[in-house]
């Protein structure tokens, strides 16, 4: 698994497929160290993890799966595996047959939805409109996947589909959740991290329709371009971390787990709740 061309071995262990457009050994190459960036950001999460208590560990444990899948799937696509072969609609010197990578579908499915939920946790808003972002999320990712796959100019259909969702997650995002924020006093730090999210998960069209959609670049470079961005996403994730440290997490409502496995928060519970207590307050 050397990152150099002379020791990438890895498309002759598992072959190109027979297509126009394919990947590369420097595409692999590249793959290789946005899996390791991966993996490094993954253990270094799992590490702080032990650095807070656990009741501040939610943005901990969210991230850390999300890295998790990320450097699985992208050691899927370094070592040349999750594609298939789609006919293009458009054959602009590129071929007709081009190598799609369905793995990065899977991990979009994980990493924008984690980070969806992130910003929404952080806002304040209602569970409703969090689970409402979570599924515009999927439907975004969904619709990209099934426009990658088909071979005809009837993508674009589901590309605009893809795209509306978007549009619908980056204004709650940067509007209603942006509100709720500063009624709980971290407007500033809130506008941070939304626009950084929501600047790059528009970068995300544009890197779709000149590869999967357009097929306007190679698979190598849209390997690139979609690397950078997913670092960028990485990113996100420990500059959250960092700005957490001056939060007041019980004004959030965030520290989740602070009573759970308290043995004197159950047993003042049982007690509080035990008919013995009842009488005594006179309420039986």
């Amino acid at each position: 698994m050397s990152l150099s061309s002379h020791g990438n071995s890895v498309l002759d262990v598992n072959p190109l497929p027979d297509a126009d457009e394919v990947f590369s050994v420097n595409g692999s190459d590249w793959l290789w160290a946005v899996t390791a960036i991966h993996i490094v950001a993954f253990l270094s999460m799992t590490t702080l993890c032990f650095t807070v208590h656990e009741s501040k560990r939610v943005f901990h444990y969210l991230f850390t799966v999300s890295l998790l899948v990320g450097a699985i799937t992208y050691y899927a696509q370094a070592a040349n595996f999750g594609w298939s072969i789609v006919q293009q609609a458009d054959n602009l010197d590129n071929g007709v047959m081009r190598q799609m990578f369905y793995a990065k579908y899977i991990y979009w499915a994980v990493s924008f939805p984690s980070t969806s939920l992130a910003l929404g946790l952080l806002s304040g808003i209602s569970w409703n409109t969090i689970l409402c972002n979570i599924a515009i999320t999927w439907i975004w990712v969904a619709t990209y996947l099934i426009a990658a796959y088909t071979p005809t100019d009837y993508k674009w259909g589901f590309f605009v589909f893809g795209t509306f969702a978007l549009i619908i997650l980056v204004l709650s995002t940067i509007n209603e959740c942006r509100e709720e924020a500063q009624r709980i006093g971290i407007g500033r730090d809130y506008a941070i991290l939304a626009s950084w999210a929501s600047f790059l998960w528009l970068l995300y069209p544009v890197a779709f329709g000149l590869s999967d959609g357009g097929n306007l670049i190679g698979v190598t470079a849209s390997f690139i371009f979609i690397g950078v961005l997913d670092i960028l996403m990485l990113g996100f994730c420990f500059v959250l971390l960092v700005i957490s440290r001056r939060w007041d997490w019980h004004r959030l409502s965030l520290d989740f787990s602070e009573f759970r496995g308290s043995g004197e928060f159950r047993n003042s519970n049982i007690n509080a709740g035990s008919p013995s207590n009842a009488v005594a307050d006179g309420t039986v």
